[in-house]
């Protein structure tokens, strides 16, 4: 499966979350760190679901930049 991450850089670091997955988010001092951390959030979320026996949320969301002046 493949979700759509959003990263946002802020003053002491970055923050990243799926918007498919709520709850699912991570904070870290680096964007690479960030990375691996939210996969493994990511991955430890959709095992505790499958345990549960619950259902794994669809990818839905999409992303794409807008050109604004």
């Amino acid at each position: 499966m493949r979700y759509i991450v959003l990263y946002e850089e802020t003053d002491s670091g970055w923050g990243a979350y799926p918007p498919d997955l709520p709850g699912v988010g991570i904070v870290a001092p680096t964007k690479a760190k960030a990375r691996d951390s939210v996969r493994t959030a990511i991955e430890m979320h959709l095992s505790g679901l499958r345990a549960q026996g619950l259902a794994i949320p669809a990818p839905r969301s999409s992303a794409e930049h807008v050109e604004v002046s």
